[in-house]
């Protein structure tokens, strides 16, 4: 077959690997912490590349996790929720898992051990299936629901990461969703351009959450190098079908980005680290702090599913 899914070890994390043989692309996923995307690894002229900035053993995963978030699975909820604190339905809850701002951050699934369901491949793709079932593990949470991952490697190097959240409730529940990966393209990001389908910024506060208010920030509209821009912001996408909302291109080795979203993922967040070796650029359901404000809230009826898609694709000349 040419392509191929298969569980391994190495640096003593459990691995789901995807492979398209015809190519060497390689996808990795670490179903014991979040289901997070390990590694995208394409062949280039210069050996194997991995465009995730990602943990380079168990130690770094179990130690850093809680703090970096890279590569995160964002759920129940993206990005602040400011003071930890939100109304639903007439009632207060609060988060009993907090970050050292006191914001709740980044939803709960992030380092949670989700079961391998499924792993098949063929001629034509590979693919994984996790799931993770939440039962009311944190007091800011009290609803029972699941959270099914399914990777899929497609030809032409491209993925695709579809998420499925189902309502075990005889209620409805607030959801949101999102991911968290960091990508390196080589060098530092400085030297990257950069262009996402949007003119239209968030306005946060100092706690990095909206105010409610829209500005007009143009600067990546068009292709545009980061340069020494700092970037922790929020962006409000124009949707085009089969039209990347994201291209990151690195003219340096000539690899470059893609990422397509659905209307499911209306937002786009992106954070520049201080070391700019990666950047973040995150595909949201809903602005920070939407159980609050409702920016994007999804509101999943009693027994009710939802489903999101995002897919990274990586071009090479």
């Amino acid at each position: 077959m040419k392509f191929s899914s298969q569980s391994i070890t190495e640096k003593d994390l459990s691995i789901v690997r995807l492979t398209d043989h015809s190519t060497q692309t390689m996808i990795d996923i670490l179903p014991g912490y979040g289901a997070i995307l390990h590694a995208f690894t394409i062949q280039t002229a210069n050996g194997p590349f991995n465009i995730i900035d990602n943990y380079p053993d168990k130690k770094a995963v179990e130690s850093q996790l809680s703090t970096s978030f890279k590569s995160a699975k964002l759920s129940p909820f993206v990005c602040r929720i400011s003071d930890g604190t939100y109304q639903w339905e007439d009632k207060r809850y609060e988060w009993g898992t907090k970050f050292m701002d006191g914001s709740a951050i980044h939803g709960i699934l992030y380092n949670k051990p989700f079961n391998v369901d499924d792993q098949y491949s063929n001629d034509e793709q590979a693919a994984v299936r996790l799931k993770y079932q939440y039962k009311k593990e944190d007091a800011g949470y009290p609803f029972n629901y699941s959270c099914e991952i399914l990777y899929i490697l497609h030809p032409g190097n491209m993925l695709q990461i579809e998420t499925t959240v189902h309502n075990l409730e005889d209620i409805s529940i607030p959801i949101a969703d999102g991911w968290h990966p960091y990508f390196t393209l080589g060098g530092k990001i400085n030297d990257y351009q950069l262009q996402f389908a949007s003119d239209t910024l968030l306005e946060f506060d100092d706690k990095l959450v909206p105010t409610g208010k829209f500005l007009y920030d143009p600067s990546f509209i068009e292709p545009n190098q980061i340069g020494d821009r700092f970037l922790d912001n929020c962006f409000q996408l124009q949707l085009q079908e089969a039209v990347p909302v994201c291209v990151m291109h690195n003219s340096a080795n000539q690899l470059t980005l893609l990422l397509y979203t659905n209307s499911n993922y209306p937002y786009l967040q992106l954070f520049t680290p201080d070391h700019r070796n990666s950047i973040a650029i995150e595909n949201l359901s809903g602005a920070p702090n939407c159980f609050n404000n409702g920016m994007g809230l999804k509101i999943l009826l009693p027994r009710r599913t939802e489903t999101f898609n995002v897919w990274y694709q990586l071009t090479l000349g």
